[in-house]
């Protein structure tokens, strides 16, 4: 299974990042209506296969620098 639908490396950063910084700070995290839509945009992306995607243990070697793109 694909998780990620764009794997600029810098993007998939960001994102882990503010994820892992909400996460840890609330224990929750709440997206905005402009992060919802990025999101769905991706997705449509993913679906009609316009993106390239990693399945999960890929995106974590990427964001962990193990892997280069």
């Amino acid at each position: 299974m694909s998780y990620i639908a764009d794997a600029d490396d810098k993007k998939v950063k960001g994102l882990y990042m503010l994820v892992e910084d909400e996460i840890s700070k609330k224990g929750k995290f709440n997206l905005s209506a402009t992060d919802l839509k990025m999101l769905e945009k991706e997705k449509q992306m993913h679906v009609r296969g316009k993106s390239k995607s990693y399945s999960w243990p890929e995106a974590k070697e990427i964001i962990r620098g193990k892997k280069k793109l």
